[in-house]
């Protein structure tokens, strides 16, 4: 059986026992935050389409397909089921299908399916747990946005433009709730080292001149100040600040985590 992982009561930020549901939690970003927050202490419940089979022992996982309205209701009541309530909800699931040749080459299909996943499964699943929050009077929400949702930087336009819808939501959310003790906030990612940036640029690293998407990702690392792109674990360190205690007066804000490619001058 594996050693309790310890924490101090600062390095936890109050989080110990806290009820988590992290939605697309099988890799990168979403694992590395279900990661760290069960190490900080808190009960959480990993949801995605399919088990990794690699998560750590703290971590119970939920098969979820938030596509669809029924998925997201499934979720919803075994996650509470399991955790016997929600305390923190960080929506990071989410997923683009870039249009075969350019944005008018969009079909109403990939539009829809684009924003089911990546903006109703949050308003779906903010509106299932909410009343709850407000109820005991506490709660903490992560809307996980982009970067592309302010400066359009691929060729997946459908995707970027769910991210912005999911940011204005986000802010009219925390405006509506934070007076009833439900913080919300959202971080906007850039270029993120998960399994298939890492290998694009891997094969841009080892000479790929036909490949595209290899050549984009090399030019967005060469644009990004702080010469590299960022770690799963880097944006799970800033979600576990927003939704701990020590961030008790944040709500209604987006932070950037980008390397300093996109901040305003």
């Amino acid at each position: 059986m594996p050693e309790p992982i310890m924490t101090t009561a600062h390095e936890s930020g109050g989080l110990r026992g806290r009820r988590v549901l992290v939605t697309g939690g099988s890799k990168g970003v979403g694992r590395a935050v279900a990661s760290r927050l069960a190490a900080a202490g808190a009960t959480v419940v990993a949801a995605a389409r399919k088990d990794p089979g690699n998560l750590p022992p703290a971590v119970h996982f939920v098969s979820a397909d938030l596509s669809t309205a029924d998925g997201c209701a499934e979720l919803a009541t075994a996650a509470t089921d399991l955790l016997g309530g929600i305390d923190v909800l960080i929506n990071n699931v989410g997923a683009g299908t870039p249009p075969p040749d350019g944005l008018l080459s969009a079909s109403d299909d990939i539009w829809e399916r684009t924003i089911q996943l990546n903006l109703l499964a949050s308003v779906r699943l903010d509106r299932a747990v909410i009343p709850e929050m407000i109820a005991r009077g506490s709660g903490a929400i992560i809307h996980v946005t982009s970067v592309g949702a302010y400066f359009p930087v691929g060729p997946d336009a459908p995707y970027e433009a769910a991210k912005a819808a999911l940011s204005t939501y986000s802010k009219a959310l925390a405006n509506e709730f934070s007076g009833r003790g439900v913080r919300v906030n959202r971080i906007s990612p850039g270029l993120i080292a998960n399994d298939s940036v890492s290998a694009l640029l891997a094969r841009s690293t080892h000479g790929a001149p036909d490949d595209p998407g290899a050549q984009i990702l090399e030019e967005w690392v060469r644009g990004i100040p702080l010469g590299r792109p960022g770690q799963p674990a880097e944006v799970a360190d800033l979600i576990s600040f927003l939704v701990s205690d020590q961030a008790a007066w944040i709500t209604g804000s987006d932070f950037r985590i980008d390397g300093g490619s996109f901040q305003a001058v």
